[in-house]
C-alpha cells in the first residue's frame, strides 16, 4: 500500500449517490490525482490517503484509494479555505472569512466547543449560529464514524452503505449493538458484523451475539439450502459450531428469541421445528390463500368443448394429445390449476389455448415468470406480453427482512381475471405469498412448471410441495411430441430423468459428448469449443449464443476459473476498453456479467430519451453485458433491455457470466449450452442438476468430461432435503374443509 498526504486543491468529479470521487492534491508539478469512494472530503482539507498507484490509459498516474483520514487544518488560511468549500452547511466564502478573522487559528475549536461565540460576528444571530454549530457537529460525527469504521478494516464501499444507513448515529448504533449491521445494511452478514463486534471487544458470550448467530443460522439455511425451517437440534448444533458457545446457553437464547417473537416453534411428528417469524407467517399465508382461491366462486364460465379445441387445432395446424385436452378442460373448470411436464410435452401449446379460451370468455389474462429471461421467452412463445412477477406486482420497496414489498396487494389487487405463471419451479415461498396476496377473490390461477428441475434458489419447495399435497388439481403432460422427439436434447433429457444414460454416440445431432478426464483438459476443451469450434462451425456469436455451465464454482475447471480463461480469450485487455477492479473481479467493457443478489433498490431504465421507462429492482440471475465504464460507474445492458448503472457499492453483486453454475441458469434458455462435467461430492452431482443443465439448451448441448461422472449423475437421484411444510398445511386445511362439510 502507498500513502500520500496533502491539501485537496480540487474535487474534479463526485457522484453524490455513491461517493465516488476524483480529486487532486497539491499544486503544479506536485499535483497528484486520487480516485475512489471519498464521499466527505472537501476542497481545502488536508488528507492522508492509503491506496495503490495505477496507470489510467487516458488520465495517467492515479492513486486508487482504499482508506483515508482527514487531518484537521490548523493554520488560519487552511481553515478559511476549508470552511469556504461548503464543508459546513450555512457557511459560504464571506462567512468563512469572517469566522477566521474573528477567531484565527482557533476557529474550528470555537465551532466545536464554544459555538455560541459565533454571535460575536456581525450578521450571525442566535438562530444562524445554532444552525452552523449543528451542521458542523453532524459533519464531524460522520467523519468520526468513517474513521471508526476504517479502524476495523471495513472496505470503503461498505463504509459508505453503513454511513448511508445510520449517518451521524453510526458509532452510537454500532457500540450499542454491532449485530444490527446484519439486519439493516444490505450486503452485511453475521460474519462481517461478528468480526467487527469482536474487534470492538464484544464478549463472545454476549446475548446479542448468540441471538444474532442463531438467527443467522436460520437465515443462512433459507438462503443457502432453501429451508423454510430447521429442526431444533440441527439449528442448535450448527449455531454451536459457529459461535463456540455451551449448548445450554444457546438453548436459553433460543427461548429468548421465541419469547420476543423473532423465532417460532412448531411441534411436528419428527420433532420441534424452528421457524424465523417471517417464514412461518409466509407458509401459513400461502396455504390459506391457495385454499380460499380454489374455493372462490367464478364469475364467468369458460367453454372448453370439443368444438372449441378442434377450432384451435385447425387455426394453429396442430393436434392435441389426450393429456393436453384434459389439461385445457381442467383450466376451464378449476380456479387453481397446476400444469407440469418435461421438455417437448407441449406446455406452451396448452398455455396458448388456455389464453385464447379465457379471452374468448371475456376474461383478462396476465402472464408472468420469475426472471426477465423466462418472461421474455414466454412473450415470444405466446405473442402476448409476459412480465416478471416483480414487475407484475409493481415492486415498491424492501422491508426489514430484505424481502420485497409490492404496490399490488390485498389493498390494491391485480385487475386480471386470470394469472398464468410459468417456470414455477423457480418461485420461492416469499414470492409466492406476494403473488397470492395480489389476487382478488375469484381470480383464476394457472401454475406451469417442470417439477423435476432444481427447486428455487430462495426458501421453499413450492411447486413440489403443491404437487405432493394432492390438494389442488394437477394436469401432468407426459407424451413427447413427434417434432420434439427428433431432438436428442429432449430425448436425452427424458432419459436422464428416468435414470437412463443419455445417447452419446450419435453424430450429426444436437447432443454431443466430448470425453476428457483431467480438469485441465476439460477447461481447455470448453474454451476451445466456445471461442473457436462452435462459432466457426455454426456461425454463432460466442458471447450471445453460447452459455457455459458447471456444477461448482471452485476448482481448475469451475465457474471462477472458466470465467477468467474465457474473459482472457473472448474479451482481452485493450487500450480502447476501460476496466474496473472490484474484489477479485476485473470488469472490462464488453464483458458478459450476471447479478448474483436481489437488489430491490437498484434503479434501471429502458428505451431511449423520448420513450424512456424507469423502475426499480435487479434480481439474482439477471444477465447482461457491460456497455461502458466511467467515473460514475459501470453501465450494464441486460437481456431484457434494462440499463443499470452500478456504483462502487453495487459492484460486489456483479460477477462475470461467460460461465455460471447450473443453479444460476434456472429459468433461462440458451441457443447453445456447453456443460463442464466436473467430479464432485455426491450431494452435488445429482440427477436433477444434470437434467436442469441439459434442458437449458434450445438448439444444441455439448457435455465435456468423463463418462463415469455422467453415469454417476444419472444414477444419483438423491436430492437434498428441504425442510418445508407447505404441503402438510394444505392437507390440514383440506381435512378441516371436509370435516366442516360433513358437519353441515
Amino acid at each position: 500500500m502507498d500513502e500520500i498526504e496533502g491539501v485537496v486543491e480540487e474535487i474534479v468529479f463526485r457522484n453524490e449517490e455513491n461517493g465516488y470521487s476524483v480529486l487532486t492534491l497539491g499544486k503544479g508539478s506536485a499535483e497528484q490525482t486520487v480516485v475512489g469512494t471519498l464521499p466527505f472530503i472537501k476542497a481545502g482539507e488536508r488528507v492522508r490517503v492509503l491506496g495503490v498507484w495505477t496507470q489510467h490509459p487516458t488520465f495517467g498516474r492515479q492513486l486508487k484509494a482504499s482508506s483515508y483520514e482527514t487531518i484537521q487544518p490548523t493554520r488560519a488560511e487552511e481553515i478559511e479555505r476549508y470552511l469556504a468549500s461548503g464543508a459546513v452547511k450555512g457557511v459560504g466564502e464571506m462567512t468563512a472569512k469572517a469566522i477566521v478573522e474573528a477567531f484565527g487559528d482557533q476557529a474550528l475549536e470555537v465551532l466545536e466547543k464554544q459555538p455560541e461565540r459565533l454571535r460575536e460576528i456581525d450578521g450571525i444571530g442566535p438562530r444562524r449560529a445554532a444552525i452552523i454549530a449543528e451542521n458542523y457537529a453532524q459533519q464531524k460525527e460522520t467523519r468520526e464514524a468513517l474513521l471508526f469504521l476504517q479502524r476495523y478494516e471495513i472496505p470503503q464501499g461498505l463504509c459508505m452503505r453503513i454511513l448511508k444507513t445510520y449517518g451521524g448515529n453510526t458509532v452510537t448504533v454500532l457500540k450499542a449493538n454491532p449485530y444490527q449491521l446484519a439486519r439493516d445494511v444490505p450486503g452485511v452478514g453475521f460474519r462481517t458484523a461478528d468480526r467487527i463486534a469482536l474487534s470492538m471487544g464484544v464478549n463472545p458470550a454476549d446475548s446479542q451475539r448468540l441471538r444474532a448467530g442463531l438467527l443467522y443460522v436460520l437465515r443462512e439455511a433459507a438462503g443457502a439450502a432453501g429451508h423454510v425451517f430447521l429442526p431444533r437440534d440441527q439449528l442448535l448444533n450448527a449455531a454451536q459450531g459457529l459461535l463456540q458457545a455451551p449448548m445450554e446457553t444457546l438453548e436459553n437464547e433460543l427461548a429468548a428469541l421465541v419469547l420476543s417473537g423473532e423465532a417460532r416453534l412448531e411441534e411436528r411428528e419428527e420433532g420441534t421445528a424452528v421457524y424465523h417469524r417471517a417464514m412461518l407467517e409466509a407458509e401459513k399465508d400461502v396455504a390459506l390463500k391457495l385454499v380460499l382461491l380454489q374455493r372462490a366462486p367464478q364469475k364467468k364460465a369458460v367453454e372448453a368443448t370439443d368444438e372449441a379445441l378442434d377450432a384451435f387445432e385447425a387455426a394453429e395446424d396442430i393436434r392435441f394429445e389426450s393429456g393436453q385436452r384434459a389439461a385445457i378442460r381442467l383450466a376451464a373448470e378449476s380456479p387453481v390449476l397446476i400444469i407440469t411436464g418435461g421438455p417437448g410435452t407441449g406446455k406452451t401449446t396448452v398455455i396458448n389455448c388456455i389464453i385464447r379460451l379465457m379471452q374468448k370468455a371475456g376474461l383478462t389474462v396476465s402472464l408472468a415468470a420469475p426472471t426477465g429471461r423466462a418472461a421474455k421467452r414466454m412473450t415470444e412463445a405466446t405473442g402476448q406480453e409476459a412480465k416478471t412477477i416483480h414487475r407484475l406486482l409493481e415492486y415498491a420497496a424492501g422491508d426489514e427482512e430484505d424481502a420485497p414489498l409490492f404496490g399490488k396487494s390485498e389493498e390494491d389487487p391485480l385487475k386480471a381475471d386470470v394469472v398464468i405463471v410459468d417456470e414455477m419451479s423457480m418461485v420461492d415461498l416469499l414470492l409466492m405469498r406476494s403473488l397470492l396476496r395480489a389476487l382478488k377473490p375469484g381470480t383464476r390461477l394457472v401454475l406451469v412448471g417442470d417439477a423435476d428441475q432444481l427447486p428455487s434458489v430462495g426458501a421453499g419447495n413450492v411447486l413440489r410441495d403443491l404437487l405432493d399435497s394432492r390438494v389442488l388439481p394437477v394436469a401432468r403432460l407426459t407424451e413427447v411430441f413427434r417434432q420434439a422427439a427428433q431432438s436428442h436434447i429432449v430425448v436425452n433429457a427424458h432419459r436422464i430423468n428416468a435414470g437412463e444414460m443419455p445417447i452419446i454416440r450419435n453424430r450429426d445431432t444436437d447432443f454431443f459428448f466430448e470425453r476428457k478426464e483431467s480438469l485441465a483438459a476439460i477447461a481447455e476443451s470448453v474454451c476451445a469449443l466456445v471461442t473457436r469450434r462452435l462459432p466457426g462451425f455454426y456461425h454463432i456469436d460466442a458471447v450471445r449464443d453460447i452459455q457455459v455451465l458447471a456444477p461448482m464454482k471452485k476448482g481448475e475447471a469451475g465457474v471462477f476459473a472458466l470465467n477468467r480463461l474465457l474473459q482472457e480469450r473472448l474479451n482481452p485487455p485493450s487500450a480502447h476498453k476501460k476496466e474496473r477492479l472490484s474484489g477479485e473481479n476485473r470488469f472490462r467493457e464488453g464483458d458478459k456479467v450476471m447479478q448474483v443478489r436481489n437488489n430491490y433498490q437498484a434503479e434501471w431504465s429502458r428505451g431511449d430519451t423520448e420513450r424512456e421507462e424507469e423502475g426499480l429492482g435487479i434480481y439474482n440471475g439477471d444477465i447482461g453485458v457491460i456497455e461502458s465504464i466511467g467515473d460514475e460507474g459501470v453501465l450494464v445492458y441486460f437481456d431484457d433491455d434494462r440499463r443499470v448503472l452500478y456504483d462502487e457499492t453495487m459492484l460486489q453483486d456483479l460477477e462475470l457470466a461467460y460461465a455460471m453454475t447450473i443453479h444460476k441458469s434456472q429459468g433461462s434458455e440458451f441457443p447453445t449450452v456447453v456443460l463442464a462435467l466436473l467430479p464432485g461430492p455426491p450431494q452435488m452431482m445429482v440427477r436433477n442438476l444434470l437434467y436442469t443443465a441439459v434442458t437449458r439448451a434450445k438448439e444444441r448441448v455439448v457435455l465435456v468430461g468423463s463418462e463415469g461422472v455422467l453415469r454417476r449423475m444419472v444414477e444419483n437421484d438423491k436430492t437434498a432435503k428441504r425442510y418445508s411444510a407447505l404441503g402438510e398445511r394444505l392437507q390440514a386445511l383440506e381435512r378441516l374443509r371436509a370435516i366442516g362439510e360433513g358437519n353441515a
